[in-house]
């Protein structure tokens, strides 16, 4: 076929990782953010973001948040 690139699986494999990792990082960034303005203002906002209801820290309960978030996007 014309205009086709082969490219090998393990370059195709890097492309999608640094994606994935690109909107991992997008989202904690996002959530971060709005766990640190819930947290200022006393909000309960561990129910917000689904699976990190059982996390005792910010940061552990943002990662479980965009965990769960991003399988669901995949």
């Amino acid at each position: 076929m014309h205009g086709t690139t082969e490219q090998p699986l393990q370059q195709l494999l890097q492309e999608d990782s640094k994606i994935y990792h690109g909107i991992f990082a997008v989202c904690f960034v996002m959530f971060l953010f709005l766990a640190i303005v819930a947290q200022t203002l006393t909000w309960e906002w561990r129910s917000w973001l689904p699976g990190s209801e059982s996390e005792k820290s910010l940061i552990g309960g943002v990662k479980s948040g965009v965990y769960t978030f991003m399988s669901h996007l995949l």
